[in-house]
């Protein structure tokens, strides 16, 4: 790549020296390479010329090293300690065990925690092309969902899983929130959206799309502030660790009851309130969804 920086409308992948995506695939989709990386990952260490060989069980001294010469450079390099991966050769194997190139599991609806904001009935988790989704299974109300690899449902119970799923959908959200588009880190927007005249049974909506990837999130107003210092205490001060509580079971977080928005100026302004035992704590938000104010106050 060329040292020189890139100019204001040049992009930062611009590189004469880099390989085209149907050259690196054509790389990595040869099975030798594929298990190389696979006993670099393995070995969970720098490795010698010898132990990868070893690892990939492969006789041909010549053959082998044609095969690691290929991944050198964009997924593998050579350093004092041995051979280490490269972030697209990491890449490469974490999507291989995350099972979104080759896994297509099923798994039954299961019962979850938490009942029904529309009719009090019982929620369920759903798992369908590679997403859980929370849903009532009498009205089939959405409670929340988000994408989950395949491979973060092996070798877990429904109740690990589901408290896997429950951090990743913080995360994601989060992160989203943040401006990092939890796929290619691509600079995420975030806005909201008027839903009140379509069958969306909130009144609002935030949507969180990446400029790069067009990837995008929906989600509430709650869920963005899930992670907020201010709401984590104010939980905490009713001895309650907000981290473990299943969102989906938050009203105020998987849906707009507890949202008030004013859309006479422009930004919107919003106030979220947070009912808990005795007290609430209001939010005073801007249309970024930043917090201006929190006041607790008695219910």
């Amino acid at each position: 790549m060329s040292d020189a920086p890139p100019s204001d409308t040049e992009s930062l992948l611009a590189c004469e020296e880099c390989l085209a995506p149907s050259e690196a695939f054509a790389v990595v989709g040869n099975e030798t390479r594929l298990s190389i990386l696979e006993a670099l990952w393995t070995l969970n260490r720098p490795a010698a010329f010898s132990d990868i060989r070893r690892e990939v069980g492969m006789s041909d001294s010549a053959q082998f090293n044609y095969h690691l010469s290929k991944l050198r450079g964009q997924f593998i390099h050579k350093t004092e300690g041995g051979y280490e991966f490269r972030a697209a050769g990491r890449s490469v194997i974490a999507a291989v065990l995350s099972g979104t190139l080759n896994q297509d599991p099923t798994l039954e609806p299961f019962t979850v925690a938490g009942s029904c904001l529309s009719c009090d009935g019982p929620l369920e988790a759903v798992y369908e092309d590679e997403r859980i989704e929370i849903r009532c299974r009498d009205c089939e109300r959405s409670h929340g969902g988000y994408a989950f690899p395949p491979g973060g449902i092996e070798d877990r119970t429904r109740e690990e899983l589901m408290a896997a799923f429950n951090q990743r959908a913080r995360h994601l959200s989060c992160l989203s929130a943040d401006g990092v588009c939890p796929d290619c880190s691509g600079r995420m927007e975030t806005h909201l959206t008027d839903v009140r005249d379509t069958d969306d049974p909130e009144r609002v909506r935030v949507e969180h799309e990446c400029q790069r990837c067009h990837h995008t999130i929906r989600s509430s107003v709650g869920l963005v502030l899930l992670d907020d210092a201010r709401i984590v205490s104010f939980y905490q001060a009713h001895d309650i660790d907000l981290n473990s509580v299943p969102f989906w079971t938050l009203d105020w977080c998987v849906s707009d009851r507890h949202t008030t928005v004013e859309r006479s100026g422009d930004p919107w302004r919003l106030t979220l309130s947070i009912p808990l035992e005795d007290e609430q704590l209001v939010l005073d938000l801007d249309g970024d969804l930043s917090v201006l104010a929190a006041e607790r106050r008695p219910v």
